[in-house]
């Protein structure tokens, strides 16, 4: 169940602050509407890389769209013919 409190309760933040756990973030309603979270920092670095991770998915979706894609004996030639330069 989320741990919904007003914003009013930071009065005693030390009190909402024990709340917080990873996995259970603290929301803030302000006039009766969410409007802030208050998360552990392991729970927002973990948000951080996924969002990260599906940007990166993001583009390479669209540049597989834009430019195509390559079979696994393209790609498998591309590094034979770069290895074979570096020996």
């Amino acid at each position: 169940m989320p741990n919904i409190k007003p914003i009013s309760d930071l009065r005693s933040y030390s009190a909402v602050l024990d709340e917080v756990a990873p996995g259970s973030p603290v929301f803030l309603t302000k006039n009766g509407r969410g409007r802030f979270v208050i998360q552990d920092i392991s729970d927002y670095e973990r948000y951080e890389a996924e969002r990260t991770l599906l940007d990166q998915l993001d583009y390479g979706m669209r540049s597989a769209e834009e430019r195509g894609v390559l079979t696994t004996d393209q790609v498998r030639t591309a590094f034979d013919e770069r290895f074979s330069q570096v020996g």
